[in-house]
Parts: C-alpha cells; sequence; structure tokens
C-alpha cells in the first residue's frame, strides 16, 4: 500500500508495486520523438477496426502526453514481422497501384471519367475548330470566328440537352424512343424530297432550316436507333424471347436497314457504316449466336463492297488507304495532306493558330480533318491527349453498362458506347491513312452543330445511367450542396431550399 500523507486520498499506481514518486519523471517531449512516435504509430495501427492514420492523429493531438497513449507492442518476430518491427504492407510502388485500383474502383469513377473526359473533348474542340477554321472563314469572306461562333451556339444548346438528359428518369428515356425515331425517319424520308433536300460535297442528306443553319436528320437517327432498339430488346428480354431468332431481328433488323436504305439514298456512306456498327454491337449484347451474327454481318459486308464497287469515288477513296503520293489526278490529296499535317506537327506541335496545311492545303481542316490540324498544332503530346480522352469515355461507357442490372442501361449505354468509339475509329483511322475517309466528324471534337447535339445528349444518357448506380446514388447523396465545410474540423448543416 503506498503511502499516504493526512487529508490525502491515496494515488493508484501506474504499475503494481510501483509509487508514483517512485516512477522517472517524463523526459521533455521534442519533435523529433513526436515525429518518430507518429512514424510508428503509421506504420503499426494501434486501435483495432482503426486505420492506421486514426491512430495517429488520436496521439498527436494529446500533445506533450502522447507518449503515454497506450498502444499493443508491435511483433517481434515471426510471419507478418517486418524488419522495422511494424506490421507488414505494400510499400513503394505496390502501394501506389492498391491506391490507384481502390480509387478506379470508386463508385462515383465512371460518373466523373464520362463528365470530364466529354467536357475536355467538347472545350478543346472549340479551340480547334476556331483555330483550323479562321482561314476557311477568310476565304468565303466570312468573319474569322463565323464557324466558331456557329459551334459555341451549338455546344450551349448540347450542354442544356445534356443536362436534361442526365436529370430524366429512365423511364421517360423509354418514352422518349419511339417519337423520336418517327421524327428522325420522317426528316430522313423528308430529307429525298426534291426542292426541300439539300446535297453538300455529293451527299443529299441536309435540311435547311433557314439563314445559316442546317440539320442532317441522320444524326439523329442514330440516337433513335439506340433509344429504340435498347427499349425493344430490354422488354423482350423481360418476356424471355430473346432466346428466339425472329424476336432477337425482327423488328431490329428491318427498321434499322429502313435508315440505312434512306442514308445511303443521300449516298452518304460514312453514317451508314456508324448506323451498321450501332447495330451490331446491339445485338452483340443481346447473346446473338456466333453463327447469327456472322451471317447478318456477312450481309452487310456484302452490300457494303457492292456499293463501293459500283461508285468511282469510293473506289478511289478505298485506294488512296496509306498513300504517300498525292495519284496522278490528285485523288489522294486530302489524305496526303492529312498524313503531312500529323508528320510536321513534331512532338509538341507548331503551337496554336501555326499550322500551315490549313492555309488551302487541307480540305475540310474543321470538319472532317481537324485531327489533323490538332496534330500539327500540338504535336504528338496533344493526339496522344485526344486519344486518351476518348478511351477514357469508352471505357466508363463500357463500365456502366456491365455493372447495371437494368436491361434497357445496359443496351443503351452499350450502344452510346459503340456510336462513339466506332465514329471515332473511323475518323481518326482515315487521318491516319488506314482506314478509307469515310466523311464522319469526329465526335464532340469536330465542326457541325447536327453532330454535336445528338453526341451531347446520348453523353448526357451515359451521365444519368451512371448516376443510376445504387452506389453512386449513396455517394452523390453523401455530397449534397446542403453539407458545407466550414473548416478542417467543423461541419454545418444548411437548410434545405424546400424546408420551412
Amino acid at each position: 500500500m503506498p503511502p499516504t500523507t493526512p487529508g490525502s486520498t491515496p494515488v493508484p499506481s501506474a504499475r503494481p508495486g510501483r509509487t508514483p514518486r517512485d516512477r522517472p519523471a517524463a523526459a521533455p517531449a521534442s519533435p523529433v520523438r513526436a515525429v518518430r512516435r507518429w512514424w510508428e504509430t503509421l506504420r503499426a495501427p494501434a486501435y483495432a477496426g482503426m486505420p492506421a492514420y486514426a491512430g495517429a492523429g488520436l496521439a498527436l493531438r494529446s500533445g506533450a502526453g502522447a507518449r503515454d497513449v497506450a498502444r499493443p507492442n508491435p511483433p517481434r518476430g515471426g510471419a507478418g514481422a517486418s524488419p522495422g518491427g511494424g506490421r507488414s504492407g505494400p510499400t513503394g510502388p505496390r502501394r501506389l497501384f492498391e491506391q490507384a485500383r481502390r480509387a478506379w474502383d470508386r463508385p462515383l469513377t465512371a460518373y466523373y471519367l464520362i463528365l470530364g473526359s466529354s467536357l475536355l473533348i467538347t472545350v478543346l474542340g472549340l479551340v480547334m475548330v476556331y483555330s483550323a477554321s479562321m482561314i476557311q472563314a477568310l476565304e468565303y469572306s466570312l468573319p474569322a470566328a463565323y464557324f466558331f461562333r456557329k459551334q459555341f451556339l451549338a455546344a450551349t444548346i448540347g450542354a442544356v440537352l445534356l443536362l436534361l438528359a442526365s436529370r430524366m428518369p429512365v423511364r421517360l428515356h423509354r418514352a422518349l424512343s419511339y417519337p423520336l425515331l418517327m421524327g428522325a425517319v420522317f426528316l430522313m424520308v423528308l430529307v429525298q424530297v426534291p426542292g426541300i433536300g439539300h446535297s453538300v460535297n455529293g451527299n443529299q442528306n441536309w435540311l435547311y432550316l433557314g439563314g445559316p443553319f442546317q440539320l442532317q436528320p441522320s444524326e439523329f437517327g442514330k440516337l433513335a436507333l439506340i433509344l429504340w432498339g435498347a427499349d425493344l430488346l430490354a422488354r423482350k428480354q423481360d418476356k424471355r424471347l430473346l432466346t428466339q431468332w425472329k424476336h432477337l431481328l425482327v423488328p431490329l433488323v428491318p427498321v434499322a436497314f429502313l435508315l440505312l436504305g434512306l442514308i445511303m439514298l443521300g449516298g452518304d456512306m460514312g453514317t451508314a457504316i456508324i448506323l451498321a456498327a450501332i447495330l451490331f454491337g446491339l445485338l452483340w449484347l443481346a447473346g446473338a449466336p456466333t453463327r447469327l451474327f456472322a451471317g447478318v454481318l456477312g450481309v452487310a459486308v456484302a452490300v457494303g463492297l457492292l456499293l463501293i464497287r459500283t461508285s468511282e469515288n469510293r473506289m478511289s477513296r478505298l485506294e488512296c488507304i496509306g498513300a504517300t503520293d498525292l495519284g496522278p489526278q490528285g485523288e489522294c490529296w486530302q489524305a496526303v495532306h492529312g498524313i503531312y499535317a500529323l508528320a510536321s506537327g513534331g512532338w509538341f506541335g507548331s503551337g496554336l493558330g501555326a499550322s500551315v496545311e490549313k492555309w488551302g492545303q487541307l480540305p475540310e481542316p474543321h470538319t472532317d480533318f481537324i485531327f489533323a490540324v490538332a496534330g500539327e498544332e500540338l504535336g504528338l503530346a496533344g493526339t496522344l491527349s485526344v486519344l486518351a480522352l476518348f478511351a477514357a469515355l469508352g471505357y466508363a461507357g463500357i463500365r456502366v453498362a456491365g455493372r447495371t442490372e437494368d436491361p434497357f442501361v445496359r443496351y443503351a449505354a452499350g450502344g452510346v458506347t459503340t456510336w462513339v468509339t466506332a465514329q471515332a475509329v473511323v475518323n481518326i483511322g482515315a487521318v491516319l491513312g488506314l482506314l478509307p475517309i469515310a466523311g464522319v466528324p469526329l465526335p464532340l471534337f469536330s465542326y457541325g452543330g447536327s453532330a454535336l447535339l445528338p453526341t451531347m445528349f446520348a453523353v448526357g444518357l451515359l451521365i444519368a445511367f451512371a448516376r443510376q448506380d445504387p452506389a453512386a446514388k449513396a455517394a452523390l447523396a453523401a455530397r449534397r450542396p446542403g453539407v458545407r465545410w466550414k473548416s478542417m474540423r467543423r461541419r454545418e448543416k444548411k437548410r434545405p431550399s424546400g424546408e420551412r
């Protein structure tokens, strides 16, 4: 029993058999020892069920008494022990890889990838449209920013459509599929009426709306086919009818062939290729048997070859794949000068606005071959950045389609991803000389409001589908603007706008 003085109470000792008087005085705290204990706490978590940084925070917040915080002794040997006495764990590159993997597997990864990549592609596209179209506008005696202003107006309207599509519920997307399909078919028929439809570069697929505005209905036909086909396949899957080939093909394939026929009447084979890719993407997502899939693909390839053989212009485009010579009559002029633009860009390009090929040498520098101008002005670094953004957008779309349990969301997300990636591959492949020039714009990047508006609406669909994931819903609900940080250690909850 420790001795006591009159009027005092016994003081419990820190250890049995020792009194506070016998205990040696604590050494004064030093910054070196505090940092060392913090590092040891990080390596060996001191509290069960809590991460290492939590124990370190408790120890550091205790100030000078941090060394008195009781924690279990680290293992001195045996399995799992490290030479430093702490718990073994991933270190160095492996630790960075684990952190990156955990961040990549978060519920909102697809949401932020779709939103961020599409926004960056659109903004960079606006910059390149302004740079690539200045000389073209001056040649037409127009203001230098003429095409940029039109593209900026289309991007503003597209941003509104993207926001609406991202906030609309799935049932409303499904309800819009049939009216959108009927409207697209009506406009595509209207294009073929003499005196109403107009031809641009040999393709009759435009409607003039008055003034400088015109519309290409076939671009909206892509979006209509995706929404309508996704709704059709989802309803048939709910009734377990997709195991029968006639329900898998009818009426999806006949309606797709109707759209393809209307497009080919105008001579636009590039858009027809993208529409065929969307059809095959939907069939693949629906689980079409290999023989059936190969049969439909074989028919499409045979029809495509027939259309190419019967057109001298298409045959000349096919012969310009990988060409390095302009040809006897200059039929490979555009393809060769696209390669010249990419080759002269070097690693980091000649700078914004400093392209040489856009000065009348490269046809369509702000539409079909804007990627070549980007390569000349931004170099290999710029083109690889654009490719990385499209790859991120494609990966996010595949992730949304693969993780959902709603069949409509799976088919629609897969269709939109097929559309954007296939069109990007066809456009970039033509600029690189690996594919024939198809005359399709680079999604979200090239000039053209008719292509930009439905594409941004489709991106809004992907954002809406990414938000439908239960884990993403919970993560977004935890980040509502009703909760605002006032300091690093204190939160203040705002009153919701509708609460009184």
